[in-house]
């Protein structure tokens, strides 16, 4: 189920809402959040959501192994064997086919018989869940927090509907209080409404067009492709990439709120960076401030020389490209964007930094879209024909931008753009400021007409491609 879905709009969420709001005591609240996000997760996955659960509780038995009063040496014992079950439980279901695959062209090569191993599924949201699972015993283990002992509480910060599936990665320290003593006030669910809304728009009428355009130019031969019409294909999915998870993001944020949660932002307008390490403080921020204080500052950060610097910056992006996917894409990915994060270290960043803001900018962009391209590759020789096709090196092309081009493109594409700079946040911010009464109205009915629009689209529409599921 997709917040995009008829089926989620129309019935799951206003259900949840009423219910929400109908029963009065926290417990009956969370009791409700907990069986809908329970239910939310098994619509899609049926009795994959045993997985989840089997989670929950290895998680729940860790932190109480580990409470304040436990042995330092039987905390550390405990913290290594969660790490190894929530990481094993993350390997096996997405890596074990990737590993496989690989190690057979190893014994392909050596003369020996292939290992066959079928197909396993992949849980949607596995790798959020897991990584939540495994902030909270870390900041048990740490002290950051102390071990909640009621299970039921615990298994709803693990499976809350509202950023199970695509995040954003929340902390237990984040929502700690709210599981506890929360409310539902009429400026939450007002506010929180609207940040649902424009996550609906952003996904439904900018990502889910531009997709369209995308997937036809990455699933035509990238060596029948013009240079514009190729950089059409990837200016459009880097459009839709950050659409459809911010999106989702401001959904999760809004529903949040409706409900008494306050998530943290996830996006901060990625695509106005002027260098790699400004996107990464932008671009989902719940991931990379979770590689950092997890992965990135215990294995020494920049503490210690530039090269020990460089090569964790190195192992930090690996993890991150194998994160997104059990690709090799992937994996490149995220060695790339940790090679310019190591040049930006270097005497290329202090000349990068004198430069025009034009120019750091379009550096940003330009690294960042290339990337993307292996992002969007099913695999490697598709990449490197796309690369090609980008320099006009395909002399066989038959597909031109032109082909793909019309009025509601090219409006998407505009309205793509204008929502990629922080001009919304400002007219937003100088309205409350300036208590622009009618103005407010204005933006108000403009949201619900969007809201409506995004419904009507919602409804007429089959095609509602979401990335992050595979993630």
């Amino acid at each position: 189920m997709v917040f995009s879905s008829t089926t989620f709009l129309f019935v799951f969420l206003p259900l949840v809402l009423l219910l929400h709001l109908a029963v009065g005591s926290l417990g009956w609240r969370n009791a409700v959040l907990l069986t809908a996000s329970l239910f939310f997760y098994a619509w899609g996955e049926g009795p994959v959501v045993l997985v989840m659960l089997l989670s929950i509780g290895v998680n729940h038995v860790a932190g109480i192994a580990m409470r304040e009063d436990a042995e330092p040496k039987r905390s550390k014992r405990t913290l290594i064997i969660a790490l190894i079950f929530n990481l094993s439980l993350l390997a096996f279901f997405k890596y074990a086919n990737f590993l496989v695959d690989n190690l057979n062209v190893v014994l392909e090569g050596l003369g020996v018989h292939f290992i066959y191993l079928p197909q396993i599924h992949l849980p949607i949201g596995i790798s959020f869940f897991t990584f939540q699972a495994i902030s909270y015993i870390v900041d048990v283990y740490r002290k950051k927090v102390a071990a909640q002992p009621n299970i039921y509480k615990l298994a709803l910060y693990i499976s809350l509907f509202p950023q199970l599936i695509a995040g954003p990665i929340v902390r237990y320290l984040d929502i700690r209080n709210a599981l506890e003593k929360r409310q539902v006030t009429i400026e939450g669910l007002s506010k929180g409404g609207q940040r649902f809304i424009i996550g609906l728009v952003k996904k439904v009428l900018i990502a889910d067009t531009l997709a369209y355009v995308a997937d036809q130019l990455f699933n035509v031969p990238a060596t029948a492709l013009g240079p514009g019409a190729a950089w059409l294909g990837i200016i459009c999915y880097s459009f839709q990439i950050y659409y459809d998870f911010s999106g989702y993001s401001d959904m999760a944020i809004g529903l949040g709120r409706m409900l008494g949660f306050q998530f943290l932002e996830n996006f901060n307008y990625p695509y106005i960076a002027r260098s790699l390490r400004d996107f990464w403080r932008r671009w989902h921020i719940s991931l990379s401030t979770w590689f950092r204080d997890y992965l990135y500052i215990p294995l020494g950060g920049n503490r210690g020389s530039k090269y020990r610097t460089f090569l964790n910056l190195g192992i930090v992006f690996f993890l991150c490209g194998l994160w997104h996917g059990a690709s090799w894409n992937f994996i490149i990915w995220g060695l790339l964007h940790g090679a310019f994060l190591i040049l930006e270290r270097t005497i290329f960043g202090k000349i990068m930094d004198r430069l025009p803001a034009w120019l750091q900018h379009s550096y940003l962009l330009l690294v960042v879209v290339i990337s993307w391209v292996f992002f969007r590759a099913e695999d490697l020789p598709q990449a490197w024909d796309y690369l090609q096709a980008m320099v006009g090196a395909q002399p066989a092309a038959t597909y031109y931008a032109a082909l793909f081009l019309n009025q509601e493109i090219i409006l998407t594409l505009l309205m793509a753009t204008f929502w990629a700079l922080p001009i919304y946040p400002y007219f937003e911010q100088q309205i409350q400021a300036k208590k622009w009464v009618v103005l407010d109205g204005v933006r108000l009915v403009g949201l619900l007409g969007l809201f409506v629009l995004s419904l009507a689209t919602v409804i007429a529409s089959t095609y509602h491609p979401f990335i992050y599921f595979r993630f």
